[in-house]
């Protein structure tokens, strides 16, 4: 199978690896703006050709947009304009229903699925893109029932193939459980980071007394702006709902503090502690 894939960064450099290594694609032409990347790309041997966006499609079996989600938007009504009844297109962004809702009337719009690869991390470019990155993991497939059926199984095929376990649920749902699991965290990374930087002004000393626990938790405040703003504008209304809570959570904590009800903390503290139940299965 010839792979077009547009975006060959770390998830787009990471899918062509372990597809090349399944030998589910006997070719892959890499598109990419960052022609730094494109070239890395092929130097990497992620990808066999770098080329323009029309000679990849033309030229591809399957087409993987993996790019950020506000570009993605954009370039998908395009991308299926120019493919036949025969092919296949896709995408890995971490929003779905803006994704999805920018073709619900497109005449092309069945040999689309919706996709999304539980996995990322604070990296990015080919020269992170590792093969194993998927297995194990949650590989979403959305809105399933608008895909025609041979369009699906071969999607369907290709997360099998990168050793991810399949769940299918609507766009909307989706995006909701991702503000929850993903979205959120990556603010609290953010916004714990910049309290550090704003209050803590020796970096030497951020070095130096930095723990695990401080490194593991701001380590995705280390991720690029240019693929977190569009998520987080793209699930603007979700995003807002959690981070409210999250607000009021943290407000619990200081006002438990400022009262000298350490009962009320160690309340917090152990019910905080049944996440361990539901990630620890």
């Amino acid at each position: 199978m010839k792979i077009s894939i547009i975006g060959v960064g770390l998830i787009g450099g990471s899918i062509a690896l372990k597809l090349k290594q399944k030998k589910v694609a006997d070719f892959i032409y890499g598109t990419d703006q960052n022609i730094e990347n494109l070239d890395d790309a092929l130097n990497l041997k992620i990808i066999n050709e770098k080329t323009d966006l029309e000679t990849g499609i033309r030229n591809s079996d399957l087409v993987i947009i993996a790019i950020p989600v506000d570009s993605s938007r954009k370039i998908l009504p395009q991308v299926l304009d120019l493919i036949s009844d025969h092919q296949t297109v896709m995408d890995v962004g971490s929003t779905k229903s803006g994704i999805v809702d920018s073709v619900k009337n497109h005449p092309k719009r069945s040999r689309f699925v919706a996709f999304h690869p539980m996995w990322g991390t604070e990296n990015n470019g080919p020269k992170s893109a590792i093969a194993e990155s998927f297995a194990g993991k949650a590989g979403v497939i959305c809105n399933k029932e608008d895909s025609a059926t041979d369009a699906l199984e071969l999607v369907e095929n290709v997360v099998k193939s990168l050793d991810m376990h399949l769940i299918y649920m609507n766009a909307e749902d989706h995006d909701i459980h991702t503000a929850y699991i993903s979205h959120i965290s990556h603010i609290t990374s953010y916004a714990l980071a910049n309290t550090v930087l704003e209050k803590e002004k020796e970096e030497d000393t951020i070095f130096q007394l930095a723990s695990s626990g401080f490194s593991s938790t701001v380590r995705l405040a280390k991720s690029h702006p240019e693929m977190w703003v569009p998520i987080f504008k793209q699930n603007k209304n979700n995003v807002l709902d959690v981070l409210n809570e999250h607000i009021s959570q943290l407000r619990k904590f200081k006002s438990a503090l400022e009262k000298d009800n350490f009962e009320y903390l160690e309340e917090l503290i152990v019910n905080a502690n049944k996440i361990r139940g539901i990630l620890d299965k």
